[in-house]
This record gives structure tokens, C-alpha cells and sequence, in this order.
């Protein structure tokens, strides 16, 4: 599959906690870095997610937020 998207970040499912509507899945990229991604219960079982499991991690966003107190 072609994809736009230009920030590709191959790597393997490390962890799944599926939850009633969301799932969060943790990717474990190949560089040693990690990413936290909340996909849908469907999407997750459509994708028959599962940790070992070799996935592509696409990230299309114009900005990322944090904040501290």
C-alpha cells in the first residue's frame, strides 16, 4: 500500500490494552523509541492486532501540545 503520509515509523506491538470503545496500543519502533497510539476497539480487531506483531506507525499532525502546573 502507497500511502502520502510521510512520517512512517516502522516498528512491533510491545503492548494492548483494549478497553470498551478505545484501545491503546504501544508500538516499540525499531530505533528504541516508543509510541502510544488510541485507535478504536473495531480498528483494533479489524487490523487483528496483537503484540510481536510487525506494524507501521503513520503520524499526520500539525502539532503536538504538552503542559505542566
Amino acid at each position: 500500500m502507497r500511502l502520502s503520509t510521510r512520517n512512517q515509523l516502522a516498528g512491533t506491538v510491545s503492548a494492548i490494552q483494549p478497553g470498551a470503545v478505545m484501545t491503546v496500543v504501544t508500538v516499540q519502533l525499531d530505533g528504541g523509541q516508543s509510541v502510544v497510539a488510541s485507535i478504536t476497539k473495531d480498528a483494533a480487531e479489524d487490523l487483528e492486532l496483537e503484540v510481536g506483531k510487525p506494524v507501521t506507525a503513520l503520524v499526520k499532525s500539525t502539532e503536538v501540545m504538552l503542559g505542566v502546573e
